[in-house]
């Protein structure tokens, strides 16, 4: 046997490698896919034992590339490390120095974006309208909000912030989510900016539209924004007692007063100009002969040291001054022992339990005597206070123009707010009640 296999071990399946054949023996395939094949009468010639060994291969890629020595202990020593270069740094150490360096430049970066933070967060504030804007000019305060300084303001905030959770906001009593918590209820302001834009509108007079443009917000969030804050501060203003009883009155009596010591309010009556309606009998009812036009028409009341104790609803402005005095409720808080001071048309001497200050009639007399003129200029002086008052309110811009019938619903609430601010907005009316009483 050529290939020296004991011949029980040569089976069916047996093989033999393509080397053990010459180079002759084998046939080359005629295309890539053939196979090779040994020419007829070949046999195995090539093996170990008859000296056969197979040729030295051809070194690879990697064996024949190039690579500097190994470097010894003594070439160390010898001088600086030659720089071998890398493909990739981010397995090297870096220089302690440049390290250093690149935190310097880290912090200084980290400082200059703070500072650029800071300076667009105070364009940003000047740009944005709202109370911060103006909170260091109380100029602007007094013209945005009528309140007289900054400070003011911040001190009525502070009186009406603990009962921001309590707030039913507009779209909350129209869904009927009383109990929904306030922090749920989405806002497109903060609720001081809120209140900032309530008073705008008060104070200004401006309009909603305008309001939306200079806030941000679509016109229908300054609609909800307003009708919300109005009756916030109805409910919280109004949940305050305004009336003061006649033993505080008599203790702060302003000197002014010495002679009218028992004045307890000074009352009087206002009028708003309001839009017709088309109704000729609601025409009718609302025509007020004083002004000539539609109006409504409300009952005021100031304590002689210039605080507003009592404030009626409106009613329409045909009603007579006796007949608003029955309705309004101010009967019931008046006692015998007191007195009020009213105007010469409010002939309500049969209705009112205590004494009536009220400058004297003529009553068909040529002229009225020494002592009844002195009288009367004496009331005219005092009854001036509440004369003012009634224009402090009448400041708040939002009164000059015709107030809308579409308003008709929430005017009560407006109408008794900006009442409600003249004891916040300024301190006392007149300077000299400051000063104790002589």
């Amino acid at each position: 046997m050529a290939c020296s296999y004991p011949e029980g071990q040569i089976h069916s399946y047996s093989r033999v490698c393509s080397r053990h054949f010459n180079k002759d023996d084998v046939r080359e395939p005629l295309s890539e896919t053939g196979r090779r094949l040994l020419n007829k009468g070949a046999v195995p010639a090539l093996f170990e034992w008859n000296n056969f060994t197979l040729p030295t291969s051809r070194p690879g890629v990697w064996e024949r590339r190039e690579r500097p020595p190994p470097m010894t202990e003594d070439d160390g020593d010898a001088g600086e490390k030659a720089d071998i270069p890398m493909d990739h740094d981010y397995a090297s150490a870096s220089d302690p120095a440049v390290v250093d360096l690149a935190l310097d430049d880290n912090m200084s970066l980290r400082d200059e974006i703070l500072k650029l933070r800071e300076h667009v967060e105070k364009l940003t504030m000047n740009q944005r309208f709202g109370i911060h804007r103006f909170a260091a000019s109380d100029k602007d305060i007094r013209f945005f909000t009528r309140f007289a300084s900054y400070d003011l303001l911040m001190r009525f905030w502070a009186l009406i912030e603990p009962s921001l959770p309590n707030m039913v906001s507009v779209t909350q009593a129209q869904r009927g989510t009383f109990t929904e918590p306030s922090s749920t209820v989405t806002r497109f302001l903060q609720p001081i900016d809120e209140m900032f834009m309530f008073l705008n509108y008060l104070a200004l007079g401006s309009k909603q539209r305008d309001l939306a443009d200079r806030y941000g917000v679509h016109q229908s969030t300054v609609s909800r924004i307003i009708t919300t804050w109005s009756n916030f501060l109805y409910t919280v203003l109004g949940s305050v007692r305004i009336w003061i009883p006649e033993e505080k009155i008599r203790a702060h009596l302003p000197a002014e007063f010495k002679d009218y010591a028992d004045t307890t309010v000074i009352l009087d009556c206002t009028e708003l100009r309001c839009q017709c309606p088309s109704s000729p009998l609601l025409q009718s009812e609302m025509f007020s002969a004083y002004k000539s036009h539609c109006t409504l028409k409300g009952l005021l009341g100031v304590a002689p040291h210039g605080a507003v104790t009592f404030i009626s609803q409106l009613y329409a402005g045909s009603i007579s001054d006796k007949q608003i005095t029955r309705e309004s409720g101010i009967l019931s808080l008046l006692r015998p022992g007191m007195a009020i001071m009213v105007d010469r048309g409010f002939l309500v001497d049969d209705l009112v339990p205590c004494k009536i200050y009220r400058p004297a009639f003529l009553s068909g007399r040529s002229q009225m005597s020494a002592c009844e003129v002195r009288e009367t200029q004496a009331i005219a002086r005092l009854r001036v206070h509440v004369e003012r008052l009634i224009r402090r309110v009448k400041e708040h811009k939002f009164f000059d123009t015709e107030i809308p019938l579409r308003l008709f619903g929430n005017i009560n609430q407006l109408y008794t707010v900006a009442c409600l601010l003249t004891n916040y907005e300024n301190g006392p009316l007149v300077k000299a009640w400051a000063k104790k009483p002589e």
